[in-house]
């Protein structure tokens, strides 16, 4: 059964291009040690709502937008695998929170069954 890792993540839009370079050389290394697919999307058409919402999600700040991004695996087992040798990646080594181009700290992120695959 397929498995997902999900992504929710506030970008300062002065630092999207800066994300778009991470986001580009992230999917290439995912790739590289076997994910089947990666998804990065930027919001479009996101409003925030009364309870909850992508915005309310990440606390959105006023200059910031949201990308909603996921990573497709064969398996858990497939995932955890990957992503293993992903984080031993010297392409990805020097993530550090002071020197990406969002914020880590309000990062929403998790792994996923796939239920329906049409």
């Amino acid at each position: 059964m397929q498995y997902v890792d999900g992504y929710v993540v506030p970008v300062p839009k002065k630092k999207l291009q800066a994300y778009l370079r991470f986001a580009q050389l992230a999917s290439e290394v995912w790739r590289e040690h076997g994910a089947l697919e990666v998804r990065e999307c930027v919001a479009e058409d996101v409003k925030v709502g009364k309870l909850t919402s992508f915005p309310r999600s990440v606390k959105l700040k006023p200059g910031e937008t949201v990308i909603f991004s996921w990573i497709v695996f064969k398996s858990r087992a497939d995932r955890d695998r990957i992503n293993a040798k992903v984080m031993q990646d010297p392409r990805l080594a020097d993530m550090d929170p002071k020197t990406v181009p969002f914020d880590l700290r309000r990062m929403i992120f998790g792994g996923f069954e796939v239920m329906v695959k049409a």
